[in-house]
């Protein structure tokens, strides 16, 4: 077996720590190519809850830099990308009181619910905050902890999210960033602190709570030899998955990318604050300094999937035509805000082909996608730039056809798959270079890809989808079972 080529620049080491699994990527930092990568699962509890034992994320990491060999050790710096809004609560000893809270553990709703009124409304959370709480966010999390399992709300000695978590334990320093803590709902994004106000309504103690580290920040070096790092190595702040993704991109403002997975999302880095009343644009930030207003659909691979399988037809065989529209909101949707909808199909007629159908369902997955980039990107963003497709969807043929159809803009797919990771390695390499994050990752040209060209815009069918989306407003807004 031949040897691999010689590293033109220091090692880093970037991580992508995410619901399922942990990714770990050992790259060049001059040249960003990949020297060596692992993966080790994680286990997330089935049914109404979602947790994880956060204990089984450090020995995922471990495994996974096994898995990397001795160029691991060689590493001069590394930084953690993880899931974002998971409650993450230690205990005296360091170790955890409960499993975490994950992202989509909706238990937290009716605190998420209850929480707005008491603060003075979605426009006070949204121009504080940045952002209207949702059950996704971390400080209902905790509402509904304190509520539910009082016993551990007080054991709690030091709440964290899960990049933080695993930061720490390299560390031995309490530590978060900007981009990650802005997904909290308790971290204000117009003074970039903690907000008291929110604190004080959840009874958090501030005391418990990680400092936000700075963009480029070394946060400390690596301790212990539980890990196959070398003494000294470097730890950068470390950000939530989007924000890490968002490096890995090189993303310059107004830059859109639509990520295809099991939910679709949206986002663009921008220079402004975010701040929607309405609740259908997160305010997150960015891990530079700049900011990442960034849109959520419920129902984006998953559903189209379930379409297929109901039809028995592979996901790519659609068919053009026909004037069938399907609403594919199976599981309630979040933008539009349709909490209680389920699907709509209109339209079925006698000469309606099962991949007509299919290809009804693409397209009202993807209408609600670039109607939430619509409020994504600023008002003066270039509409014409090409959308940059990732996710689990993105090399589907169907679902790059679609987007180019519905959007009448060019979409470029980048080869790389590994973004989180890499906007991580991409952020341990600014510790020894002093660079903006986002100018290696271009440096490293990531985003490289097939860019598909323009079509026309179809018109009709956005307009048919629009018109059965308003039609069926009551419909759609309706409880379950008529509650």
């Amino acid at each position: 077996m031949s040897s691999a080529p010689t590293a033109q620049g220091p090692l880093v080491v970037g991580v992508d720590s995410s619901t399922q699994s942990t990714k770990v990527l050992v790259v060049d930092s001059a040249t960003g190519r990949v020297v060596a990568r692992g993966q080790a699962p994680h286990h997330v509890s089935t049914g109404e809850h979602r947790e994880s034992d956060p204990q089984e994320w450090w020995d995922a990491l471990r495994t996974a830099l096994e898995q990397c060999g001795p160029s691991a050790r060689e590493a001069a710096a590394v930084s953690i990308g993880g899931q974002q809004h998971g409650l993450v609560t230690l205990g005296k000893d360091g170790s955890p009181v409960r499993p975490a809270l994950l992202w989509n553990d909706v238990r937290s709703a009716p605190q998420a619910q209850s929480l707005v009124e008491p603060l003075g409304g979605p426009k006070v959370w949204a121009d504080r905050v940045g952002s209207v709480p949702g059950p996704s966010f971390t400080v209902t999390k905790w509402a509904w902890l304190t509520e539910n399992e009082p016993a551990s709300a007080r054991a709690t000695t030091a709440v964290r999210l899960p990049h933080d978590y695993l930061t720490e334990r390299l560390t031995g320093v309490g530590t978060t960033d900007r981009g990650d803590v802005s997904g909290t709902g308790w971290w204000a994004s117009g003074s970039e602190q903690y907000d008291e106000g929110v604190l004080d309504l959840v009874e958090l103690d501030p005391a418990l709570l990680p400092r936000v580290a700075r963009p480029g920040e070394i946060v400390g070096t690596v301790r212990g030899d539980e890990l196959p790092f070398s003494k000294g190595t470097l730890v950068a702040p470390g950000t939530g998955d989007n924000a890490a993704a968002a490096l890995g991109l090189g993303l310059r403002p107004g830059s859109p990318v639509l990520s295809l997975g099991t939910s679709g999302t949206v986002y663009a880095v921008s220079e402004r604050r975010p701040a929607d009343p309405t609740g259908t644009v997160a305010g997150f930030a960015d891990a530079r300094g700049a900011w990442l207003p960034l849109a959520c659909t419920l129902n984006c691979t998953q559903a189209v999937d379930r379409v297929a399988a109901l039809l028995h037809l592979e996901r790519e065989a659609v068919e053009a035509g026909g004037s069938v529209t399907l609403l594919p909101y199976l599981d309630g949707e979040r933008t539009p805000n349709l909490p209680h909808s389920s699907g709509v199909l209109h339209g079925l007629r006698h000469d309606t082909t099962p991949g007509q159908l299919l290809q009804a369902a693409y397209d009202g997955a993807v209408h609600s996608l670039l109607g939430a980039l619509d409020v994504v990107l600023d008002p003066d963003a270039d509409r014409s730039s090409p959308l940059l497709l990732i996710g689990g969807g993105a090399r589907g043929k169907a679902w790059q056809h679609t987007v180019q159809r519905l959007s009448g803009r060019p979409v470029q797919v980048p080869e790389a798959q590994e973004l989180v990771a890499l906007g991580a390695a991409a952020q341990a390499a600014g510790l020894l270079t002093g660079e903006d994050p986002s100018a290696i990752a271009r440096r490293w040209d990531t985003a490289r890809g097939p860019v598909l060209d323009p079509v026309e815009r179809d018109e009709a069918a956005l307009s048919r989808i629009a018109g059965v989306l308003s039609d069926a407003a009551p419909l759609l807004d309706r409880a379950p079972h008529g509650e």
